[in-house]
């Protein structure tokens, strides 16, 4: 068995085990390249975990026609959370449109009604949510865990391609057909809202094309930052 297949047999069991012991599973779908891979194998071998993604106002294009092409390549429902109308509006009010640029308070706002308060709409009622975080992407995630408790939403948090490799998570979405955003072709390798993300060159750490104007340890926004502990290693 090939180090990927065995990555891959470890995934739908860290899965499987999420299914069976938690009565509500939940995916959140960023559409990056690991959701895609975990959209893919969750419709394959566990279509009972509800997926869902947010829709900030802000995205690409292109993150929209992958959002599609989601609905019309699988059989599960790709369920999308939008921010609340007023919240915007309160927001864009009291900083501007692009008020984010201008400090890390006001990006990490704008964050918080785009992204965060959606999340726990998405999240409410359920009983285990994953990801598809990997160590290597940033340096706010070399601690992370596989299996863990989120004390900030009151449930099990899941990240199963933790220990993936990027060479990885391309190899699968190419040997497998997984449809994904085409901003990756044109050098954009972690993608949010539009004015948050641009492309990066050879050698550029993987997430340096997100808030560039910020520091590193600012680079997150809101959704996996907390109080996390770790329970068990899956």
């Amino acid at each position: 068995m090939s180090k990927l297949q065995t990555k891959i047999e470890q995934v739908k069991q860290v899965l499987a085990d999420a299914v069976r012991d938690f009565t509500s599973v939940t995916f959140a779908n960023s559409l990056g390249a690991e959701d895609m891979v975990l959209t893919d194998l969750i419709a394959k071998f566990h279509p009972e975990i509800s997926i869902f993604s947010l829709d900030t106002g802000r995205l690409p294009q292109e993150t929209y026609d992958l959002m599609q092409a989601v609905r019309e390549h699988y059989s599960v429902p790709l369920q999308v959370y939008f921010p609340e109308h007023t919240q915007v509006e309160q927001l864009v009010q009291r900083i501007g449109m692009n008020g984010f640029y201008a400090s890390v308070e006001n990006r990490k706002g704008c964050c918080h009604v785009r992204k965060v308060v959606p999340l726990n709409r998405a999240l409410s009622g359920k009983k285990a949510w994953i990801t598809g975080m990997r160590r290597d992407q940033a340096v706010t995630r070399g601690g992370l865990e596989v299996s863990s408790f989120d004390a900030d939403h009151g449930m099990q948090k899941i990240n199963p391609l933790l220990d993936w490799s990027n060479a990885e998570v391309w190899q699968y979405i190419k040997q497998n057909d997984v449809p994904y955003n085409k901003l990756h072709d044109r050098f954009y390798p972690s993608i949010g809202c539009a004015p948050c993300t641009r492309s990066v060159t050879p050698g550029e750490d993987i997430r340096s094309g997100r808030w560039w104007w910020e520091n590193p340890e600012n680079k997150e926004c809101g959704l996996h930052v907390g109080s996390i502990t770790p329970i068990k290693r899956v």
